[in-house]
């Protein structure tokens, strides 16, 4: 395993695209890595709001219903868990990708590793926030911030609320680790996504926080300081997609992740 920053990594700054597309990026910028080019550090947005399944996920848990009269879109990322309501404006996501031989071969210690980035812009944002070592009761199982708690990957404030969920996956010989910050909770939004209405607004609030409920700092400036830390942690200077990877992630999102076979069914085009 390389040092990080000795490595050619790349940050993608914030940039706002469907859920389709954000799935289809990261797969492509696997590619790329996997391939000899940089890795890559981004953060991203999703316009519109989008329900992301995880991969197992039980469609009849979904109110699509719903998510069509509120152009909520809905797609299904690759990795597992429950669905997360992604706001356009409650939502800071952000993805590591890299080589899988650059990165340690034990999940736990990958994960260690690649949330410290998102440690430390909690830490700068004001937030005191590490993983959770305490086991809390599954709530909801259909929703990924309602889930039991895990050590390895979610992220928790001092009073125990979970504030950020954190996956990763391999694609062509590269890790891919994405995440969610919650900036500030749509706790409506996000519970009307799901079929089964049965968990009350407190309850929700109870379990997930954002970061507004604890300092006053515009969402410009967490996102500024997101990308800070994740360029820090890699050395990665400012870059850009090159016009095949968008082209080619226009595609993959067209022929896989903009897809009901795919976002319903799970069913992979052949390519």
């Amino acid at each position: 395993m390389t040092t990080l920053a000795d490595a050619d990594w790349r940050l993608i700054r914030e940039e706002a695209r469907d859920g389709p597309m954000n799935m289809a990026l990261d797969e492509i910028a696997a590619e790329t890595a996997a391939d000899g080019g940089p890795r890559t550090v981004r953060v991203y947005r999703w316009d519109p709001s989008t329900l992301s399944l995880g991969y197992h996920q039980d469609p009849t848990t979904i109110d699509w219903e719903h998510c069509d009269r509120t152009d909520v879109t809905v797609t299904r990322r690759p990795t597992g868990g429950g669905a997360i309501y992604h706001d356009n404006y409650g939502d800071i996501s952000y993805s590591i990708i890299a080589p899988a031989d650059e990165l340690p071969g034990d999940l736990m210690d990958c994960y260690a590793l690649l949330c410290q980035p998102v440690l430390d812009a909690f830490e700068r944002m004001g937030v005191s926030a590490d993983f959770a070592d305490e086991e809390q009761p599954e709530i909801h199982e259909p929703a990924c911030y309602l889930r039991e708690l895990h050590p390895a990957h979610d992220v928790v404030t001092d009073d125990g609320r979970k504030i950020s969920g954190n996956a990763q996956y391999r694609q062509k010989d590269a890790v891919i680790q994405h995440g969610s910050l919650t900036y500030d909770r749509a706790v409506r939004r996000h519970l009307d996504c799901f079929t089964d209405h049965g968990v009350s607004p407190s309850t929700f609030r109870d379990r997930v926080t954002g970061v507004t409920e604890y300092v006053d700092l515009d969402r410009e400036a967490a996102v500024g300081i997101l990308e800070t830390t994740l360029a820090e942690f890699t050395d990665a200077v400012v870059g850009s997609w090159t016009d095949d990877e968008l082209d080619r992630a226009r595609e993959r999102a067209r022929e896989k992740f903009g897809t009901d076979a795919w976002t319903r069914h799970r069913e992979v085009p052949e390519r």
